[in-house]
C-alpha cells in the first residue's frame, strides 16, 4: 500500500501540476505588461485578467449600458481609461503612447476568470546608437490590482537590455538598454 502511494506521488510530482502556472488569485485584477523593444518602436502589450471575485466590477466599468455586450465604443472607451493610467518617459522626457488595438473576450469568460482583455500600445521612434532609460508607470490604484511587467529579449541584435528595476508592487518599471551602431555586442565576460 505504501509503495502505491509513493508511486502515485512520484507521478504527480514528475508530471507537474497542470494549470497551476496559469492560475491567479480569484480576488485580484492582474494587469501584466510585456515590453518589446524594436529599432523603430517600443511595444507595450497589456493583458488584463480579472479574477472571478472582481470580474463583475470590471465588466461594469467596460459595459457602460449594462447589456452584457462589450461594444466597440465601450471597448475603445475602456482602452482609453487604461491608457490614462499608463505613463512612459524615455531618457527623462515624458512621451505619449499610441493605442494600437485590442481584443476583448465575451463577458461570460471574464465572469469565469478566464477572459483576458488584450491591449497594445506603442511608442513610435527611430533609435540611434546610444544608451536609453525607459520608465513605465501603471498608476491604476484600485486595491484589487496586481501589476506585473517585464521586457522580452530584443530580437534586433543591435538592441541590448542592460538593466531592469521594478518597484515592490511592479507599478513602476525602469528599463535600461543600449542600441548598438551595427557592430557585434560585446561578450558579457569581456
Amino acid at each position: 500500500m505504501k509503495k502505491r502511494i509513493w508511486c502515485a506521488l512520484a507521478i504527480v510530482v514528475s508530471t507537474g501540476f497542470p494549470g497551476v502556472g496559469m492560475a491567479h488569485r480569484l480576488d485580484e485584477y492582474l494587469q501584466a505588461t510585456t515590453i518589446i523593444l524594436e529599432h523603430d518602436r517600443v511595444v507595450f502589450h497589456v493583458r488584463l485578467t480579472p479574477g472571478v471575485d472582481v470580474a463583475e466590477q470590471v465588466i461594469g466599468q467596460i459595459d457602460r449600458n449594462g447589456d452584457m455586450v462589450l461594444s466597440p465604443d465601450e471597448q475603445t472607451a475602456y482602452a482609453k481609461k487604461i491608457a490614462r493610467n499608463l505613463s512612459v518617459s524615455l531618457n527623462g522626457k515624458r512621451t505619449t503612447l499610441r493605442f494600437d488595438g485590442g481584443a476583448f473576450p465575451a463577458t461570460t469568460l471574464l465572469r469565469a476568470g478566464t477572459g483576458v482583455v488584450e491591449l497594445q500600445f506603442n511608442l513610435p521612434m527611430h533609435m540611434t546608437a546610444g544608451h536609453y532609460r525607459l520608465t513605465y508607470t501603471n498608476a491604476a490604484t484600485e486595491p484589487d490590482i496586481v501589476h506585473l511587467v517585464n521586457c522580452l529579449v530584443p530580437q534586433d541584435p543591435a538592441v541590448h537590455v542592460t538593466g531592469q528595476k521594478r518597484s515592490q508592487d511592479q507599478s513602476v518599471y525602469r528599463l535600461d538598454f543600449t542600441v548598438m551602431d551595427g557592430r557585434p555586442a560585446p561578450h558579457p565576460t569581456q
